[in-house]
């Protein structure tokens, strides 16, 4: 396992080595320059059997903040203008997704989802999303910090669990 920073990170990859999904580990320290763009690196070129994919692993905590709000799943402009671009660059065979990666921090919770995955003692639950489709009904949630979110409807619409993407 690579040296990640990002427990969100380190617990979606734990997972595909657990499913013996082949993948490669992004190296997310530099951004990559093509031609005269500077591109944001995916987290992860994940093998799936029904085409590959790029990932970006959103972490989010379920519930989060004091209000206790559920399905967060904001992610800024430029991690899809630059999974838009790295698509187009690999090419037909590959899809970019965002992983939402929920750490389930009051069990309570624990029954809105069918499937946990528990590592270094916490308990995640991971969504795939495809960011075209994300980005096409994602809204503006702040100008300042460049970030969308889709609605709860729409998410709930487009979510998927992981596996989905990962299996046959």
């Amino acid at each position: 396992m690579a040296i990640r920073g990002n427990h969100y990170d380190r617990a979606f990859e734990e997972f595909l080595r657990v499913r013996g999904t082949p993948h490669v580990v992004v190296d997310e320290a530099k951004r990559a320059l093509l031609a005269d763009e500077s591109l944001k690196s995916m987290d992860f070129i994940v093998h799936a059997p029904r085409g590959n994919l790029l990932v970006d692993v959103k972490g989010r905590r379920f519930p989060s903040g004091e209000q206790g709000h559920t399905w967060e799943n904001w992610t800024t402009d430029d991690d899809l203008e630059s999974l838009d671009r790295w698509e187009s660059i690999f090419g037909g065979d590959f899809r970019a997704v965002l992983v939402f990666a929920y750490d389930l921090v009051d069990e309570r919770h624990a029954t809105r989802f069918e499937r946990l995955f528990d590592f270094r003692d916490h308990r995640y639950a991971f969504f795939g999303v495809e960011a075209a489709e994300y980005a096409a009904v994602a809204r503006r949630r702040s100008s300042q910090w460049g970030t969308v979110a889709a609605g709860r409807a729409e998410f709930r619409r487009l979510r998927r669990p992981i596996e989905e993407f990962l299996s046959p």
